[in-house]
């Protein structure tokens, strides 16, 4: 991509406080955005070749949306921590195996996509993110999902298709869970916590193409409970 060009997008989002350029084949975040770093709000970078998200994105401080999906990231910069504005980050299709302990900073964070990467363990310490509503880990290799998601506070988690055969009894305890994706994993009926069902907020439980028939969810304790929740969700958005 010719510098006249790139220019002509950084006098647009100098205005604008938007710096989208995707799918352009950049080999790696473009080193010009820093002198718009007072301005940027947001910034999508998809369907590039960017290997290496610079240590100067910490220096984005009015930053709300970061995405940067289908490129070659394979971890994040410490510095990621100190966008305290961020309220999305999407990082679908990248090769990321976990996060810095910094991620833990977002305060404002709201969605987190993490789809489609290489997580082969439940990412640690998202307990402090206080807003989360929406963390995506679909599509990775992630196969227990340990007692220490109960600190999560996201509304919904999207677990589908991963190789998960653990689940913590300690998700039901999730403040603010609502809808709990787990399909297309390697659940057994009997790994499925019966407090999911008799005793969380979980209104959406998804667990089709599982190693068990879904119409079995009804043998287990606590079933007609979540049967309620399920219906009453189903009328308030009718």
């Amino acid at each position: 991509m010719g510098n006249s060009a790139l220019k002509s997008h950084l006098e647009t989002s100098q205005k604008t406080g938007v710096f989208q350029l995707t799918g352009k084949g950049l080999p790696e975040f473009p080193e010009e955005l820093q002198t718009l770093t007072a301005n940027l709000r947001t910034v999508d970078l998809s369907g590039n070749k960017i290997e290496v998200l610079p240590a100067f994105i910490g220096n984005f401080l009015q930053l709300k949306s970061l995405t940067l999906n289908s490129n070659r990231l394979t971890i994040l910069p410490d510095e990621i921590g100190k966008l305290k504005k961020l309220e999305t980050l999407s990082l679908n299709g990248n090769q990321i195996q976990q996060l810095p302990p910094t991620l833990g900073q977002l305060k404002s964070l709201r969605t987190l996509n993490l789809s489609r990467n290489h997580f082969s363990k439940f990412p640690s310490g998202l307990g402090t993110l206080r807003q989360l509503d929406l963390l995506d880990l679909s599509q990775n290799q992630i196969r227990n999902v340990p007692a220490e998601v109960s600190e999560l506070q996201a509304i919904e988690i999207n677990l589908n298709q991963n190789q998960i055969s653990g689940l913590s009894a300690e998700i039901s305890r999730c403040p603010r869970l609502k809808v709990l994706r787990l399909e297309e994993n390697c659940l057994e009926l009997s790994s499925i916590p019966e407090s999911i069902l008799n005793e969380s907020q979980v209104s959406l439980f998804s667990v089709e193409g599982n190693l068990f028939e879904v119409k079995n969810l009804r043998d287990l304790e606590g079933y007609n409970k979540y049967m309620e929740r399920f219906t009453a969700t189903k009328k308030k958005f009718a």
